[in-house]
């Protein structure tokens, strides 16, 4: 099955070029499971025309964006109801709890890494927890543009190599990124309730 909906996605992107990519994040980001199927069309993609890696990465970015924001609308809607039959209440609570003391990090960095990583819950959540709209979105930009457009920019300065570099090592990339903005952007929460909690002179 998995299979199938891989080579429907490449079919896809395929017959609508940029417009397919955004298709296919979207798709993925949403109501499918394609596991790093963009990732690998981006590659392919921008190997093909150098000169529109931008477009591609961006057109993925895009995609993605739209289709974590259709499931972000649906958390809003009702997704409380919905993730508690599905899940044990007390990890929901736990992790709702994490909304509120780490705020858009639990969006941003489930966003860069590849799966297994479990986005699409924390995407959901976002709309349960009322994050809001211009706040989510920003934060999936972000996340999603350093994945896409980065690959993009790799897969132009380094074309195959690329691809077995990503192929290879996108997990460990990925997870070392997203460490990387864990740390800074605790440590600015962290820093920022230390202030808040300073008297004022």
């Amino acid at each position: 099955m998995l299979d199938a909906l891989a080579d429907f996605a490449r079919h896809l992107a395929e017959e609508y070029g940029g417009a397919g990519l955004a298709l296919v994040a979207f798709l993925d980001s949403s109501f499918l499971s394609l596991p790093e199927v963009s990732d690998l069309l981006i590659v392919v993609f921008v190997i093909r025309d150098p000169a529109r890696w931008l477009f591609y990465g961006v057109s993925s970015m895009v995609g993605s964006v739209a289709g974590c924001y259709a499931l972000y609308a649906i958390g809003r809607k009702g997704g409380d109801a919905f993730l508690r039959r599905r899940f044990h209440e007390r990890h929901l609570d736990r992790a709702l709890g994490w909304f509120q003391r780490y705020g858009l990090l639990v969006v941003v960095i489930p966003s860069i890494l590849p799966p297994p990583m479990p986005f699409k819950i924390f995407v959901l959540l976002a709309g349960v927890a009322r994050v809001r709209r211009a706040a989510f979105v920003t934060a999936v930009v972000l996340g999603r543009s350093f994945r896409y457009v980065g690959e993009a920019w790799l897969a132009y300065r380094y074309g195959e190599d690329a691809r077995r570099f990503i192929t290879e090592n996108l997990p460990e990339v990925s997870m070392g990124a997203a460490l990387v903005i864990a740390v800074v952007g605790t440590t600015v929460i962290m820093w920022r309730r230390r202030l808040a909690k300073s008297p004022v002179e």
